[in-house]
């Protein structure tokens, strides 16, 4: 989910049914997980939910009724990753990118894509009981 203010979370929120009624063809509450990740691509913020485990694949999760909000599975994939507390900061996450790069690459790994931040804390959690990551694809 992308392209607004919030990087789509209150699509996504009012999908799994957050407010209210769930916006999916079902209408089936659906559990928020942890963590949520986020995503920058050039000028569009995207915003991931993990489904919970009961959905085995994206066709057993209900279909979203806004077309913004799509449900896609994404494979495995391998991350060189990095946690920190407290607030997720542009400068911060810059930051911890940039040691992280310098790992992976000190210790031979090729980093094979963008970036994604995991959060895995509500946004009302007290900054310094806030969990992040950075997590970068590697080969």
């Amino acid at each position: 989910m992308n392209n607004n203010k919030d990087g789509g979370f209150s699509l996504l929120a009012a999908y799994i049914g957050v407010f209210g009624t769930p916006q999916n063809r079902t209408s089936s509450q659906i559990a928020m997980t942890a963590p949520v990740i986020t995503k920058a691509e050039k000028d569009t913020i995207s915003m991931q939910f993990i489904l919970p485990e009961e959905y085995a694949s994206n066709e057993e999760a209900p279909g979203p009724v806004d077309e913004r909000v799509r449900v896609v599975e994404e494979g495995e994939r391998r991350y060189g990753v990095v946690g920190f507390s407290g607030v997720a900061s542009e400068e911060e996450v810059e930051r911890k990118v940039r040691v992280l790069k310098g790992w992976l690459e000190r210790d031979g790994f090729k980093v094979v894509g963008e970036f994604v931040l995991a959060r895995f804390n509500p946004p009302w959690t007290l900054p310094m009981f806030r969990t992040n990551e950075v997590m970068i694809p590697v080969e």
